[in-house]
């Protein structure tokens, strides 16, 4: 991932908050994907605008994996000609989305389905002109065949988006001065064995090389192109941006504290209160970076 939610759908993920428990709480983490998604609507933007370089006037927008909506939204807003149905498998997130699209006045053209990925999308009434999968295939455990049941759903000459990969979200420099240097680079580890375990737990769990070109390829596509998108959000950071990186710090904090050692421990309690000069509410270097990779597929005629 970057993977979803410690920056994510990302991507704050675990019931109870245990760092050893690999299932994912979507309703529960709502507010902070709604949050980050909002935060980093300018990157979603210029992917769209890169998107319609390919998808010239799509009937049917999906977004499989949808969440809470809000880059579903953004969807409707981008193709104001087209109809986008917001595919998630946790009823709670489809509400919110629902809710959204009435607030941006884009609900005569906007639906939900409610069900798991991918066999939900054989219920889709009519197939896709452009398919987005914003970090959402890597929850399922046959990364290959769920690409082939997108692909099936599309119509001819239909593209598929991946969104999958980029870099890890940054909020401070590499010595914060507090602490030992280096604070997002150790959490960073500690994600990555989350996400391989998430992975390994997954039912039908694939071990699949990490290569989206060659796995769009094999799924029975041609991928046409690859693009990352950078969001470059500098300091002094907005108050948005600071209540982002409170949240995402919060969940590492809870999620992992026992991989932590008592220092790290210490500067993350430091940079979460809001009291203390050194806490993300309150320092002038901060920022948010990061970068998504979104990958590109069209079904042949």
């Amino acid at each position: 991932m970057a993977h979803p939610p410690h920056d994510d759908r990302d991507h704050r993920h675990h019931h109870g908050h245990r760092h050893d428990h690999t299932d994912l709480d979507w309703a529960e983490m709502a507010p902070l994907l709604e949050a980050q998604a909002e935060l980093f609507a300018p990157l979603y933007e210029r992917a769209m605008a890169w998107l319609a370089e390919e998808v010239t006037g799509p009937g049917l927008i999906v977004d499989a994996g949808s969440g809470p909506g809000v880059v579903s939204c953004l969807f409707a807003e981008a193709f104001p000609g087209a109809r986008v149905v917001a595919v998630d498998g946790a009823e709670p997130l489809l509400e919110r989305a629902r809710e959204r699209a009435v607030g941006q006045g884009v609900a005569d053209r906007f639906d939900t389905l409610a069900g798991e990925l991918p066999a939900v999308l054989a219920e889709l009434d009519q197939p896709a002109d452009l398919l987005w999968a914003s970090r959402s295939l890597h929850h399922l455990g046959d990364q290959r065949a769920a690409l082939a049941a997108c692909g099936a759903r599309l119509a001819p000459g239909g593209i598929v988006a991946v969104l999958e990969g980029g870099l890890p979200v940054r909020f401070l420099p590499r010595d914060i001065g507090i602490g030992r240097p280096g604070l997002q680079a150790r959490l960073d580890v500690l994600q990555e064995d989350w996400f391989a375990r998430m992975r390994a737990d997954l039912p039908g769990s694939v071990a699949e090389t990490e290569d989206w070109a060659a796995l769009l390829t094999a799924a029975g596509l041609k991928h046409t192109r690859t693009r990352s998108f950078l969001l470059d959000l500098p300091a002094p950071a907005s108050e948005r941006a600071r209540s982002y990186a409170a949240a995402s710090l919060s969940r590492f904090r809870d999620d992992f504290a026992d991989d932590l050692d008592a220092d790290d421990i210490a500067t993350l309690d430091r940079l979460l209160d809001p009291a203390d000069p050194a806490s993300v509410h309150r320092r002038p270097d901060l920022f948010v970076l990061t970068a998504y990779t979104v990958h590109t597929a069209v079904r042949p005629v």
